[in-house]
């Protein structure tokens, strides 16, 4: 399996990044840290995420990191990574086109 991080992944990082590096950079290096290495996990079980309820489609999936909602989608051999929100946050549509 291949991972392939979208634009708006990168750009939800960075902003997860810079809002938590405000208080604590230290603390913003090992979320990221650790957010790429439970994404480095799905590539040997890609379907242990669940469904996305907003979605119910079967490839498209969440794993979860603390408060973070990591979404994906499984396309053949690849994984796409769509988005990272905090799981307090609605989820647009268009995160998961």
């Amino acid at each position: 399996m291949k991972i392939i991080w979208s634009p708006l992944s990168v750009e939800r990082l960075e902003e997860i990044f810079e809002y938590i590096s405000n208080e604590n950079h230290s603390a913003a290096k090992k979320l990221v840290n650790k957010i790429f290495s439970k994404v480095e996990t799905l590539i040997k079980y890609p379907q242990r995420g669940r469904k996305v309820p907003e979605t119910n489609r079967e490839e498209i999936r969440e794993v979860f990191l603390g408060e973070y909602r990591i979404i994906y989608r499984i396309k053949k051999s690849t994984i796409i990574i769509l988005t990272i929100r905090n799981f307090k946050q609605l989820l647009p549509e268009e995160d998961i086109k």
